[in-house]
């Protein structure tokens, strides 16, 4: 018997994705209807997973050529909404009576804005989604009216909105059946291979914290709820069997419970198994706990990989103050960062542009105190994202905003005590930062530069900002780089080709050196000059090794070194410069290191061709050079006037290590 219902649920990634990203809402949907005792035989359900670069007219034409369902859902985030709305309006006039369900944190409790808006739209889902879409599914079926449905707005027969009341919250997370492991998300590609970028999974669901401008899955403020150990297992296990590199958890506070120490245990023991996963990406507890260190330690002597993140979004008192921040143990920071770099692992921080009470001043000024202690600093500027405390009080704050052209962000232009043109300046100073720091093209230039020069981080970032824009009128790279600096408020995905460009390109090379002779080299005392020229050398040697690529070079050599594929290039320095980016790390008081060779191999994770063009830099942080001191010397480079080594120049294919 056919079944009574089509449902087609749609789900699209975020911009610059090298890989398919994995539709795991999408999937909880999906699951939950085919497990219905009812719903099972009577709804056939797909899923239509879009990358996140497709237009809505390649993604009406391949729904169209799925079949246009009796019921589409769509999961809604600022990046799609736009996009989304366009296909809802297409499949209207192929099919007027299709049930068209918007779901998701962009929408949630935004009916009047939404359905008035996008008139293809007959329902908006106001809060978790498995539950209200089976609810929704039954009434379609019936015929019965929506009023019965908990936890949705739609018209009314006059056109005005009417929402119902709340739909409680799952409280036992495992009555929702798994996507990973029912198969409602496919795991793997037509080859055999992961399917995904990475693997995402939930391992509890909420947040006690309240911040003024979040809304994370309209659960802030609220009692966490888990999913059972025994699950997360059996879903850390279907992973490892499919290949899944890197496990990216969509928990708000990671580290948090003690349940989180166990699931860090399983992942380790399955990794030991299987081979994978090998990393581990999440959004650590805020607080960090006797628990979080703990947790820290194990993974570090398992050498499970992971980035762990200081979320601080302001040092300012007055900020923090308004953002319902300055109570938090986070605000700690210094300690915890020393403590991570005396364990040897990797640590970044996140701050936000735009939060009110900030200048440019307190802003620049915080974020050069953060980046003695953690050089990559993620920076984004301020969104007034739905059903925050900031997008309810704006008027309060001041806020002056534009919805985005491709995506349906509100930017903050300007804001009581910020003018647009103090916004500006710092918008400008973001995408340099986000470019050179956050993504890590330089790295050990940060400390040397500041211990040695007395320049702080962001004063590199805009000295290399200013000659590179002075260059734009001469230089195909510094025009593509000055442009997608000048676009990057209105287009965020400017930053994908500049990104890639900084990353695989002997120009960008050629531009740093420029900006060493014009402007850094003049300014270095006579006694340094030999050893900040290798410092900025390194940095250039151990940015990602695209394979094959531009930059792959004749000598590596690829190998497998715990079981991955790796390549090996032999590199001669003038000074031991990861040891000097050591002890200016340090804050200790630097000496001009004595002169003599210094013999590494530069080791560098293979795979990295399929990240060139995306903007993740916890993935990215995966594939930077890492020195190793060889057993033998390598053939001396031969002499060059240029940062980076001689031999980048040619573009033979690297063969296999023999």
């Amino acid at each position: 018997m056919l079944p009574a219902l089509t449902v087609l649920i749609v789900q699209q990634g975020v911009w610059h994705m090298a890989k398919e990203s994995m539709p795991l809402a999408a999937g909880y949907l999906a699951a939950v209807v085919r497990a219905h005792p009812e719903l099972g035989s009577r709804c056939a359900v797909r899923i239509l997973n879009f990358p996140g670069h497709l237009s809505p007219l390649e993604m009406a034409i391949k729904v169209l050529q799925a079949g246009v369902p009796d019921v589409i859902g769509f999961s809604v985030l600022g990046w799609n909404a736009n996009q989304f709305a366009a296909v809802a309006a297409t499949v209207k006039q192929v099919n007027p009576s299709a049930v068209v369900v918007f779901g998701g944190n962009h929408v949630a409790k935004q009916a009047a804005r939404v359905l008035t808006r996008d008139p293809a739209v007959d329902i908006v889902v106001n809060g978790e989604g498995e539950v209200t879409f089976v609810n929704i599914l039954k009434a379609v079926l019936d015929g019965g009216p929506y009023a019965r449905v908990r936890g949705i707005s739609f018209r009314g027969p006059d056109g005005s909105v009417v929402t119902t009341a709340d739909e409680a919250r799952v409280d036992d997370l495992d009555r929702i059946p798994s996507p990973i492991l029912t198969g409602a998300v496919p795991l793997l590609d037509e080859r055999g291979g992961f399917r995904y970028d990475v693997a995402l999974m939930e391992t509890n669901r909420g947040c006690p914290y309240h911040c003024a401008f979040c809304y994370w899955g309209g659960a802030v403020g609220q009692k966490v709820r888990s999913f059972s150990r025994v699950r997360l297992r059996a879903e850390l296990e279907a992973l490892a069997r499919a290949g899944a590199d890197t496990v990216v958890l969509c928990d708000a506070n990671f580290g948090m419970l003690r349940q989180d120490a166990e699931f860090v245990d399983d992942l380790i023991e399955i990794r030991d198994r299987y081979g994978c996963p090998r990393a581990l990406e999440t959004s650590w507890a805020k607080n960090k706990s006797a628990v979080f260190r703990g947790i820290v330690r194990r993974m570090r002597e398992a050498g499970m990989r992971s980035s762990f993140t200081l979320a601080l979004q302001t040092l300012d008192d007055t900020a923090l103050d308004l953002v319902n921040r300055r109570n938090m143990k986070i605000n700690q920071w210094r300690d915890l960062a020393e403590w991570l770099t005396a364990e040897g692992l990797d640590c970044y921080a996140e701050l936000i542009w735009g939060i009110p009470g900030e200048t440019p001043e307190t802003f620049l000024r915080g974020y050069d105190e953060l980046a003695k202690h953690v050089s990559r600093i993620a920076a984004y500027p301020l969104l007034l994202l739905p059903n925050t405390d900031f997008s309810d009080r704006r008027a309060v704050h001041g806020f002056v905003t534009v919805r985005g052209r491709q995506d349906d962000f509100e930017y903050v232009l300007a804001a009581r005590g910020v003018s647009l043109a103090q916004n500006l300046r710092m918008q400008r100073f973001l995408f340099w930062a986000r470019l050179l720091a956050e993504n890590l093209v330089l790295r050990d230039t940060w400390p040397v530069f500041d211990a040695v020069l007395g320049w702080s981080q962001s004063a590199v970032i805009l000295s290399l900002a200013d000659f590179v824009e002075a260059e734009a009128a001469h230089h195909a790279g510094a025009r593509l780089l000055s442009a997608a600096a000048t676009s990057s408020t209105a287009d965020p995905d400017s930053l994908a080709p500049a990104l890639a460009y900084c990353f695989s390109t002997e120009e960008f090379a050629d531009l740093v050196d420029g900006w060493w002779r014009a402007a850094v080299g003049p300014a270095t005392p006579r006694e340094w000059r030999e050893a900040l020229r290798e410092v900025l050398r390194y940095d250039l040697d151990t940015r990602p090794l695209p394979d094959p690529g531009p930059r792959a070079l004749p000598d590596a050599r690829l190998s497998s070194v715990d079981g991955e594929a790796h390549w090996t290039v032999a590199r001669t320095y003038a000074f031991d410069v990861p040891a000097l980016a050591r002890a200016a790390r340090a804050r200790r008081h630097l000496d001009p290191p004595a002169a003599g060779p210094h013999h590494v191999h530069l080791r560098f994770k293979h795979g990295f061709a399929d990240l060139v063009h995306s903007t993740n830099h916890e993935e990215t942080a995966h594939y930077i050079g890492r020195a190793e001191l060889p057993t033998c010397p390598p053939r001396s480079p031969e002499p060059d006037d240029r940062c980076g080594p001689v031999d980048r120049t040619r573009t033979a294919a690297p063969g296999p290590d023999g």
